[in-house]
């Protein structure tokens, strides 16, 4: 079971769309068609942070935001919006420091490097933008026919990996504006990508409803043969993996609705959480590593205490290797197990606006 739900009015129901990302300092923004707000999970309060520009759109409605994403340090927030703008906010301050136009079309996925963002377009293009400088475009990627709907930077901002709604992977080399390597493995869209932690080269992808597969590269060589898979059996929206455990939580659309975790390599499923009425859209990771909050067609955030928190010592070494462990504190379809007092009394219900 959850240990929180927040409720979410409005928040968009579209597959393409990435619209939840939690920061550094334990904030975590959603955004509810052009608002976004903010929810701290040090004192529970939420704020109404920005709003998206009211100008007209061709692929959204007036001011919508379509993407969002914390820089590392948590102090600034990037977000897309449907007529193609990618804004600059500050969190402190609370007030937006720069717009960057250009894109024809909605923004609707958002990766940062440092100083560099990164958009994602409904028109299969990706921009870099530095926010350092006026001429803010200096870098775009043409490697997807279709729109782009996932798209992360590797931690040490060597690599770029986008997913298409062409059923594309692309990776990209920062140096190059041609792509690496190409995967055309899935059979639908690519929107959930995750770069492993704990294993530089190790990137996670997952396909929407035609597809529902979970594959795993090794982005060093060009090949196209995944290291292994995982038939997920729904529409994958989102991957998250532990920075704690060698395992993955995935999350998914039609028809099940549920977060699954899988450990790695062996992808067993460890168990489901199981708990929204519709399919989940979005997911994101606290800040120290425990807990994956989901946002759903529902209406619902829902909080669930996935990890235990990484230790002083960190690392891969310190990774259990007990997929029983996992089950500590949950109850889910592989099984029931005790769920301690507190965690089962602190299911709380709010409102995000």
């Amino acid at each position: 079971m959850p240990e929180r739900v927040l409720d979410a009015p409005g928040i968009v129901d579209d597959y393409y769309l990435n619209l939840l990302d939690w920061s550094k300092d334990n904030n975590l923004a959603v955004a509810l068609e052009g608002t976004v707000y903010v929810w701290n999970g040090d004192t529970g309060d939420v704020v109404e942070f920005c709003h998206a520009s009211e100008n007209e759109t061709e692929s959204g409605p007036p001011g919508m935001v379509c993407s969002l994403q914390w820089t590392s340090d948590g102090g600034h927030l990037a977000v897309g919006i449907g007529n193609g703008d990618t804004q600059i906010w500050d969190f402190e301050t609370q007030t937006k420091v720069r717009t960057m136009r250009g894109h024809t079309a909605r923004v609707g996925v958002l990766s940062w490097d440092r100083h560099i963002v990164s958009s994602g377009c409904r028109d299969g293009s990706i921009w870099h933008h530095d926010v350092r400088i006026a001429n803010h475009k200096v870098g775009e990627l043409l490697g997807h026919s279709q729109e782009v709907c996932g798209l992360k930077w590797r931690a040490d901002g060597g690599l770029l990996a986008s997913g298409g709604n062409d059923n594309l992977v692309n990776i990209w080399d920062a140096r190059s504006s041609v792509p690496k390597s190409t995967k055309s493995n899935h059979n639908a869209a690519v929107k959930a990508i995750a770069w492993c932690p704990w294993q530089l080269n190790l990137l996670a992808t997952g396909g929407g409803s035609a597809d529902r597969q979970i594959h795993f590269w090794n982005t060093t060589t060009p090949t196209t043969t995944p290291l292994n898979s995982i038939d997920a059996g729904s529409q994958v929206t989102s991957l998250i993996w532990s920075k704690t455990y060698k395992e993955l939580v995935s999350c998914h659309g039609h028809p099940d609705n549920q977060l699954s975790i899988w450990s790695y390599p062996s992808c067993k499923k460890i168990l489901d959480l199981e708990g929204h009425d519709a399919r989940v859209l979005h997911a994101a990771l606290s800040p120290d590593g425990s807990t994956v909050v989901s946002a759903a067609s529902d209406e619902n955030l829902k909080f669930w205490k996935a990890f235990e928190r990484p230790t002083k010592a960190g690392g891969a070494s310190s990774l259990r290797s007990n997929e029983k462990e996992a089950l500590s504190g949950f109850s889910g379809s592989t099984g029931t197990t005790a769920i301690d007092d507190e965690l089962a009394n602190a299911t709380k219900k709010m409102a995000i606006r």
